[in-house]
């Protein structure tokens, strides 16, 4: 398994994650051009962060966006873990353990970097399962928003 960051030549597979992965957590279709002009963005500002790829014999075979969000209470950069997608045939084989392994010891390496965070359907137990083995704790906050 290698772990490098998402580059333009990966939009298109980041486009199709991306579109698999709300499809199967949310049921919800997205647009395309609106997802792969998001994807283009964050890969040219890499101040708010990035994408990460996981291949397997030079192939991808799972992703996850991190953001940024500064804390005043901390005084530090919560890294946010996104849009994490593995292909089927490649779950419960460590993928994502290997990405999220890269990410914890990136943030880990970051002296502005104050801890790792995400967010998971409520119903996903098993991803659930999976953010606790790799030694995460579920937070007493619920997650409100409004989009526009």
């Amino acid at each position: 398994m290698f772990i490098r960051r998402a580059t333009h030549e990966d939009t298109a597979c980041l486009v199709s994650f991306n579109a698999a992965m709300a499809q199967e957590s949310e049921d919800k279709g997205l647009d395309e051009k609106v997802l792969a002009a998001g994807i283009s963005y964050l890969i040219d500002h890499p101040d708010e962060g990035y994408y990460l790829i996981a291949e397997d014999e030079n192939a991808p075979v799972g992703t996850l966006m991190v953001t940024f969000e500064w804390s005043d209470w901390r005084n530090g950069r919560f890294w946010w873990i996104q849009s994490v997608y593995v292909e089927s045939n490649y779950r419960r084989r460590g993928v994502y353990s290997a990405l999220h392994d890269a990410i914890r010891q990136q943030a880990k390496d970051d002296p502005q970097s104050c801890g790792i965070r995400l967010y998971v359907e409520k119903d996903n137990t098993g991803a659930q399962t999976t953010y606790r083995k790799l030694g995460m704790d579920a937070t007493d906050y619920l997650l409100f928003e409004e989009e526009f």
